[in-house]
């Protein structure tokens, strides 16, 4: 079995832009250990969002490979697609992507019902997963009653719900106040270590690329650099 959760070679996408062929990554070659946190890091543009996008099975590659837990998962159609992202990766975006007219409970027990676990089971786990991200007092407040910062913890407890193997966390704390932000990542960093989650944070804050185990820098659509963390979450 491969060391590595994520190994991609030749990673290339391309889009066309009135017929002209416009590359956003070029040639990425990345490799991200099991329990590892890493983030990524680079200017607006530079193709973070497109790499997570693929890592997530989102998009697929205009050419290169890609195998998540030793799988090659390059070429999957959309319904494979979904079946891994069902199954193996969490995702938190930085706008939370809560369904607006559905209870705390309800929204994290989405991804259960999807899985065909039985509701009153599926509603029995995310309460015990809003319960881990201290919302047990929240269950039935929908987004629009909840704070930003308690919308992230219903979002991180949602990523949680299958089990997955892969966090993947698009500016995680960027749409929060320092102080929440803080505790967000906080918990974050609380469940990779409960869990021994991989977690692979996009971020234009040094604060949070700081508890990463290394920090990969994009520029361009390549991979430019990369170093370990000073001082990276135990």
């Amino acid at each position: 079995m491969s060391s590595y959760i994520v190994e991609t070679a030749g990673l290339t996408k391309i889009y066309e832009e009135g017929g002209t062929p416009l590359p956003v990554l070029v040639g990425v070659d990345v490799r991200i250990e099991f329990g590892e946190i890493v983030a990524l890091r680079g200017p607006s543009g530079s193709g973070k969002s497109t790499l997570l996008n693929i890592l997530g099975c989102l998009d697929r590659p205009t050419r290169g490979r890609y195998w998540l837990g030793g799988r090659d998962v390059s070429g999957l159609d959309r319904t494979a697609q979904a079946w891994v992202r069902l199954h193996y990766i969490g995702f938190v975006f930085q706008t939370f992507h809560l369904i607006a007219h559905s209870t705390a409970l309800e929204n994290v027990a989405l991804p259960l019902h999807y899985a065909g676990v039985p509701k009153p089971e599926a509603h029995a786990q995310a309460r015990a997963l809003l319960g881990r991200v201290g919302l047990e007092h929240r269950l039935d407040h929908r987004p629009n009653q909840l704070s930003g910062g308690q919308r992230q913890r219903v979002a991180v407890a949602r990523a949680l719900a299958c089990k997955p193997r892969l966090i993947l966390a698009d500016e995680p704390t960027g749409a929060l106040d320092t102080r929440t932000g803080q505790d967000i990542l906080g918990l974050l960093l609380e469940l990779h270590h409960e869990q021994k989650l991989t977690l692979v944070l996009v971020t234009h804050d040094p604060a949070v690329a700081s508890v990463a185990h290394r920090q990969i820098e994009i520029r361009d659509g390549r991979v430019v650099g990369e170093r370990i963390s000073d001082a990276p979450a135990a």
